[in-house]
């Protein structure tokens, strides 16, 4: 395949992200509660057999070890501490996005760098969430490294490296890691019959054309279709939409009536879906649906999605980076810290990525 194929899998490329400031993202909503959903469903549909599920889909999810053994607990923020006070403690995960199953059961993107890193936060009260992109061409300081690129912690030193230096960033307490095999989730599509995306414009992309309108992909066209790095407008804000849009198709597929109503197709994407994943080794299944289960009241229009503050972007020797609004960023951060990110997203929004890619 052409390497625009190749590493189409990717969720940011290495060109720069344009200047902007933070904005509100809505394509990974559906994600998070669409795993809500599925708790419920299962509680309401199998009850006694809903552990024996959990251990099917559940123990399908691999474990990386020892992501948080070496971090210096003194060295780490505190806990989030909710300025109103609430039924849980806030819980607050590392996403990051990978192109590669194999390395990714490590915890590790393919070539020993991540593609996409996000703050996912669920709030004490369990009624919002927020996801934080960091741009992985951002300029930061690297415990033991210098100033590089944030992405580079991985090649440096695995999770626990990256988790430290997003601590740093943020002091933002991380609790738990996740690892997403994005190329595991594509092949999700061929079990579910395809996706259906909807494209502002037409493009081209390898063997296959996207016109405007409404696209029926299966999973070679969607490697193309979320492979392309060249001829989108927005540049990457296009592509990185086309990510979040083709998540939300394949969750609305996963839950539609006639997969719901398919066991066999069901369980396939189910397994699919779960086979892409890998969270740190101190989540277990049960903590897992403990988890799942007591966000069963999250609301869509409640995920609330945001970038990471940026200045602008240049270059550090050949390298071309994002600058972060250091700023504006410690008051975006001051919200996770004390859990009141929701209350005041609206100081957050800017320049928010078009409903329908290109």
């Amino acid at each position: 395949m052409a390497d625009e194929a190749s590493s189409g899998s990717t969720l940011l490329t290495d060109e720069p992200a344009p200047p902007g400031t933070p904005r509100r993202r809505r394509g990974l909503r559906r994600f998070l509660v669409a795993l809500t959903v599925l708790v419920v469903l299962l509680v309401a549909l199998v009850g006694g057999g809903l552990w024996y599920l959990t251990d099917r889909y559940g123990g399908n999810i691999d474990r990386v070890a020892d992501v948080f053994t070496d971090l210096d607990e003194e060295a780490r923020p505190a806990p989030a501490t909710p300025a109103q006070p609430a039924g849980a403690e806030p819980v607050t995960f590392l996403l990051v996005g990978t192109d590669s199953r194999g390395s990714a059961d490590e915890g590790i993107a393919s070539g020993g760098r991540s593609d996409a890193i996000m703050i996912a936060r669920f709030t004490g009260d369990r009624q919002h969430a927020q996801l934080v992109s960091i741009p992985r061409d951002s300029w930061v300081d690297i415990p033991g490294h210098g100033r590089d690129k944030i992405n580079a912690a991985y090649a440096y030193g695995g999770p626990s490296l990256l988790i430290q230096t997003v601590e740093q960033l943020t002091q933002v307490r991380i609790d738990h890691y996740v690892a997403i095999d994005f190329e595991g989730i594509v092949a999700v599509t061929d079990d579910l019959g395809g996706v259906d995306v909807v494209v502002a414009e037409t493009t081209s992309n390898g063997p296959y054309t996207f016109p405007a309108g409404v696209n029926h992909l299966d999973g070679d066209r969607a490697r193309w279709y979320l492979g392309q790095r060249y001829g989108l407008p927005g540049g990457d804000f296009d592509r990185v939409r086309r990510q979040q849009q083709y998540l939300e198709a394949v969750f609305t597929q996963l839950f539609s009536s006639g997969t719901l109503t398919d066991p066999g197709r069901l369980d396939a994407a189910l397994l699919s879906v779960t086979s892409a994943v890998a969270v740190d080794d101190t989540l277990g299944n049960g903590d897992l649906l403990g988890l799942a289960y007591s966000l069963r009241s999250l609301r869509p229009e409640n995920v609330q999605s945001f970038t990471a503050p940026v200045l602008g972007t240049g270059t550090e020797g050949p390298a071309s980076v994002v600058y972060l609004d250091d700023v504006t960023g410690e008051r975006m951060w001051a919200y996770l810290r004390n859990d009141s990110l929701a209350p005041n997203a609206d100081e957050f929004t800017g320049q928010a990525l078009p409903d329908v890619p290109r």
